[in-house]
């Protein structure tokens, strides 16, 4: 059977499929379906054995490249030793071990480690932890969540409502009361083509400060942002921006959370893009790279000041009654502590800084080609906006996407705008290659 053949025949098997697919347009997809059947490296591999680089590792989260040995051979050991425990007044050797090898990268001070499966999960728990922190103190009428505008925190409840993607919220409702938003920070008109940090912005965390003039600050428990916000679009802070929000946050004793779901595990160069930054928050939520997207698996870090604040109770006590099934999974413990490893052994967790300056070069290279509007960088991501067409906003973006990955790559797509950010292990060579497609796609769609 030949390629369109075969692709015709998959199409029409699964139109009617009863899988629901997240964040998809399904009816379109079944009918032209981009289906991919192994990894390896910094590639997949389509059912018909086509060879498409992975542009975006995965959804941000195979940092150390696909199938990795290390990583598979310690999952599989783990399964055939001990395939579950609870985690519910039990324990087992690997989280306390994987806890405690986390807690050595972490910015100094946030010492304390709790799991969940997931980056929304992570979310959840960080602002639920805010929320108890507060109350466990006497502070109790700390109640309001403050997101930011295009932020994404996963798409729980508390994660949609302090979210700030439209598409993502619009159809669900107010989900989560006392929630409002900042501004977000994108500026095309005094940034656009910013390599790393844009110049211009760091006043723009002061819209906290109206925000705790209009609900009284006292009243607000948290503030969550990514350090860059990457599923909107990759919006990179402008210099001293989180730096203003820290020093707003101390001012009113409220709780700074960075959502690292993406950021962390090396991705800007250092374990965590706070400690690129300089600027540490009191909690921080992972995912994602922490397992090598292996075996799903979050986790929340904290400041130890929050996590003694639960332990003042009776010593029977349940201190914080939060927490899930599948929490410190034992195969997802033993995929971390060898995705450690590998880190560790390939200085993956640095590697990016290595590669940063090759890479920005790269991406911003491609200005000047038809309906390039922006590039944004830093660490190991980029994205290039486009000019939407009239009337059909996001499908100039779909198409780059789809033609993309006809040519041999898969690139992450947000509306009009186009991501990068690949295993950690790619080479220059491999750069090359990926913006060679990209700079192929761009030229031939209207």
């Amino acid at each position: 059977m030949n390629q369109g053949a075969r692709a015709e025949a998959v199409s029409h098997s699964l139109e009617n499929s009863a899988f629901f697919m997240p964040f998809s347009a399904n009816r379109q997809f079944k009918k032209a379906p981009r289906l991919l059947a192994r990894a390896e490296g910094i590639h997949y591999y389509t059912p018909e054995g086509r060879k498409v680089i992975d542009g975006t590792s995965g959804l941000w989260c195979v940092n150390a490249g696909h199938c990795r040995k290390k990583i598979v051979e310690a999952v599989q050991k783990q399964v055939a030793t001990m395939d579950f425990a609870p985690p519910f007044q039990m324990g087992h050797p690997l989280a306390f071990e994987f806890a405690d090898r986390l807690a050595e990268l972490a910015p100094k001070g946030l010492s304390r480690v709790f799991f969940t499966n997931s980056g929304s999960e992570s979310v959840d728990t960080a602002l639920k932890l805010a929320l108890a922190y507060h109350r466990v103190r006497g502070e109790g009428h700390r109640v309001r969540l403050i997101g930011r505008e295009r932020g994404y925190h996963g798409v729980n409840f508390g994660g949609t409502a302090v979210g700030g993607i439209v598409g993502n919220r619009k159809i669900f409702g107010a989900l989560v009361a006392g929630v409002d938003h900042i501004r977000h920070t994108h500026d095309l008109a005094k940034n656009a083509f910013s390599r790393g940090q844009p110049k211009h912005g760091a006043e723009l965390a002061d819209d906290l400060e109206r925000l705790c003039q209009l609900h009284d600050a006292s009243t607000i428990a948290a503030v969550i942002v990514e350090p860059v916000a990457c599923s909107t679009g990759v919006l990179v802070p402008p210099v001293g921006y989180l730096e203003r929000l820290r020093e707003i946050c101390d001012r009113h004793g409220i709780l700074l959370i960075f959502d690292e779901v993406i950021t962390a595990w090396g991705r800007l160069g250092k374990p965590f893009g706070s400690q690129y930054f300089g600027v540490t928050p009191d909690l921080i939520t992972t995912a994602k790279g922490i397992t090598n997207a292996t075996v799903p698996m979050g986790a929340v870090f904290m400041k130890e000041g929050i996590y003694q604040a639960f332990m003042g109770g009776p010593e029977g006590a349940i201190e914080m009654p939060h927490g899930y099934t599948y929490s410190s999974h034992p195969l997802a413990c033993a995929a971390g502590l060898a995705t450690l490893d590998v880190y560790a052994e390939e200085g993956l967790l640095t590697r990016a800084g290595e590669l940063a300056a090759y890479w920005e070069d790269q991406a911003h290279a491609l200005k000047g080609l038809p309906n390039v509007i922006d590039i944004r960088n830093i660490g190991l991501i980029a994205a290039f906006e486009l000019a939407p067409r009239s009337g059909a906003v996001g499908a100039r973006g779909f198409e780059v996407h789809t033609r993309a990955f006809e040519k041999g790559a898969y690139v992450r797509m947000t509306g009009d705008i186009i991501a990068l950010a690949p295993p950690l292990i790619i080479q220059k060579a491999q750069i090359d290659e990926l913006f060679g497609i990209v700079r192929e796609v761009l030229k031939t769609v209207a």
